[in-house]
């Protein structure tokens, strides 16, 4: 497989999908730019190489063209941060893009307008009537995936090259994330360095592991990680269940919960994922004790009990002192360590106690050896909120696309430049 440090990019032009869905105020400034800092390596390998770059990205979810999610807002930023002017087309498969991309030269740079301005970058249709019948739906799948094709080749005849360096998208079979890379032979389509990364972290993770592993999985709903857990019991010897998810458990086993969170039609899957556990040998560790609160806000009033045993009117936000405790024994006695969520509403200044408690644990065991990888838009959050991110081993920038890895599926993005 090719890489990119050893791809001379000299007179070539380089399509790179970077993720550059960074958020924006009110008055369209960038409040958080790491997803832009993240793919700079890249950019800059290319230039300095002295190749040119198209950069195709997506911002928001768009469902159709809006000003609001224009990627002309981010234009002057990436220019500076680049220290390259970087120019501008305001459509992405226009005569102008293709014109602007073949005037290119070494050491320049083009950004493409919001990719999913265009409903073939994604594959899905567009306008349907509520109403639609079946057939309407089946011939409005089968056109836009013709004129994805179309869309597709567009853009790969602007480039000698493909870069993927957007693993935040690697999990969508999408026009510029996967599709692309079939205009493209084996020793001109290759990863990005955040890419390169990302799945040499995962790949670690999941699949060089030094054991004791644990992971550590928080989040509101048992639902929406189910395939996660069920993967993860295969791998780890320690699985810590926290966040929203801690009570549904607690109130399988029969404890009572207050007015916690709580799935009550999960509460035989979280009976059985014990008892899977169990048959694995996997230690699956749950709260011991809550920090509940009175109503869901900082200022509330608070107090510490038992897990299982939360009055009526009070409800869990966050681990209590003993959980604190409990995890970071595990935690600090691993050598591979996961963690996707927070262990409560660590927003609240009052509630986040816990999920420091789990990142300074992470951090000290990673100093000890350990390796460790954080992913999730909340684990990340944790991290830099705390100060922590430059103590673990890796931070990921992939929310969807690390969970679909976690859950062992094969990545789009991936098997486009690897074939497998």
């Amino acid at each position: 497989m090719q890489t990119i440090d050893n791809f001379n990019f000299a007179g070539k032009k380089a399509f790179v999908r970077v993720d550059f869905n960074v958020p924006l105020d009110e008055n369209f400034n960038i409040t958080d730019d790491n997803r832009i800092r993240a793919a700079l390596p890249t950019l800059k390998k290319i230039l300095s190489d002295g190749g040119s770059v198209i950069i195709g990205s997506h911002l928001g979810r768009p469902k159709g063209v809006t000003d609001k999610f224009s990627l002309k807002h981010i234009l002057g930023h990436v220019s500076e941060l680049l220290g390259v002017d970087v120019q501008f087309t305001n459509d992405c498969i226009s005569e102008e893009a293709a014109s602007k991309a073949a005037a290119l030269q070494p050491g320049e740079a083009l950004l493409l307008e919001n990719l999913r301005f265009y409903a073939e970058e994604e594959g899905k249709p567009r306008g349907l009537a509520e109403d639609a019948t079946e057939e309407e739906k089946k011939a409005a799948k089968a056109a836009i995936k013709e004129s994805q094709k179309e869309f597709t080749k567009t853009l790969a005849s602007y480039a000698d090259c493909y870069v993927n360096d957007a693993f935040g998208t690697a999990h969508r079979a999408h026009a510029s994330t996967a599709l692309i890379a079939e205009y493209f032979d084996s020793n001109n389509k290759m990863f990005g360095y955040l890419m390169e990364k990302e799945v040499k972290a995962v790949e670690k993770v999941m699949n060089d592991i030094a054991r004791p592993f644990t992971a550590i999985m928080g989040g509101s709903k048992v639902s929406s990680k189910i395939d996660i857990i069920e993967n993860l019991l295969n791998k780890v010897d320690n699985l810590i269940i926290t966040g929203g998810m801690t009570y549904t458990f607690t109130k399988a086993e029969g404890g009572h919960i207050g007015n916690s969170l709580c799935e009550d039609d999960k509460l035989e899957l979280a009976h059985e994922l014990r008892e899977k556990a169990k048959a694995k040998g996997v230690n699956l560790v749950i709260a011991v004790d809550s920090k509940v609160a009175d109503k869901f806000a900082n200022d509330a009033n608070t107090k510490i009990c038992d897990v299982n045993e939360i009055p009526d009117g009070w409800m869990g936000l966050d681990i209590g002192p003993k959980t604190e405790a409990l995890y970071a024994d595990f935690i600090k006695n691993s050598k591979t360590i996961l963690w996707n969520g927070p262990t409560g509403v660590f927003e609240f200044d009052n509630f986040s106690h816990g999920s420091q408690a789990v990142g300074e644990a992470i951090a000290e065991a990673t100093k000890n050896g350990a390796f460790s990888l954080v992913g999730g838009g909340d684990s990340v959050a944790c991290v830099n909120k705390f100060g922590l991110a430059d103590k673990v081993s890796y931070v990921s920038t992939g929310g969807g696309a690390l969970l679909e890895a976690i859950e062992g599926k094969v990545l789009p993005g991936i098997k486009a430049i690897r074939g497998y």
